[in-house]
């Protein structure tokens, strides 16, 4: 047997497993759709004596309080998300505020069904190691009741023997604060509504009345003004794509003293209400050097799919932004990690079965794609895609692949692209780098395994994945290993 036909010989399976936790909760606003059943659980609550409602709160304290970090805060929060169904002139207590909160708030086990999907990148704090060490951050997919996913993360030092360790991930999480864009570009705001095919005489009319640069709010009032015009009928597919981008567009921040597996992108809004699925990060390098670190993602609303972008410097506070053109149409996107003769490169899919790449001016939009490679081996003969950002190496640009085979097998591919010119594949493996083993090949999604991204550290490259959709693990293997085991052309 030829080297090239043995390559899992040279690949290392962790000892590391990631496993989800149930008992790892957030506090969830839990709000009947019926507005009339709100009113009247808020009366009920209203009419019991203060006595009553303090003992009734200290109960919940009790029971809940070791579950949360701050669990009073929740519960005003959440009342302050019904507080509009209030009777109006009506004086309530502190006590009652967070009562009334509890009603409407539920626990959410975030990861109770799979925690999935890793991607990895350098982690923004290399502070405090020693030489040869690196400190990382993942990225997981976690799903819960319902199958809705957040993302959530966790962190570790790669040693300079080449062990992981991960480090104690905390009984707690904890969602971020939330708020939308201070102002829309109205020139942008346009082209997007254009790519999505609600730009109208609704639109035209409601973006008349609002300034170039504008604000939530003023997006608001410019529509009831709309509303109320008994002369005009407004389109409501309309009016709900418009919604729906400016609710996608937002920025969300952790307490700087969370702890980063503490940390959870959890679905804010009706677009994104059954998912947040998939998300590809990867460490940006301007041209000055600075690293912004993006992630694509899809968000899923149980009918229509929105690719996003996730940005952030620090894990901490995070810039959440629509991808737009006819070339974001799908899944599975992977930004590389830095502009190629001055543009904007991504992996895409379009079809499901082959591997794209797209060049762009801007970040927010791409329009056009080209295929770079096709299903070749039998092991793939179902389709192909990226499993994350490329990886910058000496000899090119390393992109880790996953293809389908029979019975539905994923299995984790490699091929290498020019680093001039990445739409020329200049090698690749010609059998799997990864297949399901024994253990692998049982979960939620049967026979397979899946990465959103690895890196490459001390001459090796980490890939983290998914086993059948459930749990994550992680393998290795020498980089050239890797390169003389893959087909030059």
């Amino acid at each position: 047997m030829s080297k090239k036909d043995n390559i899992k010989s040279f690949v290392h399976r962790e000892r590391i497993r990631i496993e989800r936790d149930t008992s790892r909760v957030i506090c969830r606003p839990h709000v009947p759709g019926d507005l009339e059943r709100v009113r009247r659980i808020i009366a009920r609550v209203l009419k019991l004596s203060e006595k009553k409602a303090t003992t009734l709160l200290k109960a919940v304290s009790d029971n809940f309080h070791d579950r949360h970090q701050d669990i009073e805060h929740q519960l005003v929060h959440h009342f302050e998300n019904i507080s509009e169904y209030m009777p109006p002139d009506v004086t309530v207590s502190d006590v009652k505020k967070m009562l009334i909160g509890a009603y409407f708030t539920m626990e959410y086990s975030i990861e109770s069904a799979a925690l999935f999907n890793p991607s990895m990148v350098l982690h923004p704090n290399q502070k405090g190691l020693k030489k040869g060490e690196m400190r990382f951050i993942m990225s997981l997919r976690a799903t819960g009741e319902g199958h809705v996913s957040s993302i959530v993360f966790r962190s570790g030092i790669i040693k300079n023997n080449d062990t992981l360790v991960l480090d104690e991930v905390s009984e707690f999480v904890e969602t971020p604060r939330i708020s939308h864009d201070p102002f829309y570009n109205t020139h942008l705001f346009r082209l997007k509504l254009e790519d999505m095919n609600a730009w109208d005489e609704t639109s035209s009319q409601i973006f008349e009345l609002i300034p170039d640069a504008f604000t939530y709010h003023e997006l608001k009032v410019s529509i009831n003004i709309l509303h109320l015009n008994p002369d005009f009928v407004c389109n409501k597919e309309t009016l709900n794509t418009i919604n729906w981008l400016a609710n996608s567009n937002y920025k969300v921040k952790f307490d700087e003293k969370t702890k980063v597996s503490e940390r959870v992108i959890f679905p804010v809004s009706e677009n994104e209400s059954r998912g947040i699925e998939d998300a590809r990060f990867v460490g940006f390098h301007n041209d000055v050097g600075e690293v912004t670190y993006y992630a694509t993602y899809t968000a899923y609303n149980g009918q229509r799919i929105l690719p996003q972008l996730i940005e952030t410097t620090d894990f901490i506070s995070f810039n959440i932004i629509t991808l737009n053109g006819k070339g974001v149409q799908n899944k599975g996107m992977a930004l590389f990690p830095r502009k190629i003769n001055g543009k904007y490169v991504m992996l895409s899919r379009q079809d499901g079965e082959n591997n794209y790449i797209m060049y762009s001016d801007n970040l927010h939009f791409w329009q056009n794609s080209e295929v770079i490679q096709e299903p070749k081996e039998p092991w793939e003969f179902i389709q192909i895609g990226n499993c994350g950002s490329p990886i910058e190496i000496n000899e090119g640009w390393l992109v880790i692949t996953h293809g389908v085979g029979p019975m539905r097998q994923y299995s984790i591919g490699a091929i290498l692209l020019d680093k001039d010119n990445p739409s020329k594949i200049i090698a690749r493996l010609a059998g799997p780098l990864l297949t399901p083993n024994e253990e692998e090949r049982d979960g939620y999604v049967p026979n397979v395994i899946y990465s959103c991204g690895g890196l490459v550290h001390n001459d090796r490259l980490i890939i983290p994945y998914a086993m059948s959709d459930i749990t994550s693990v992680i393998a290795s293997i020498k980089v050239h290993d890797l390169m003389s085991c893959m087909k030059f052309y």
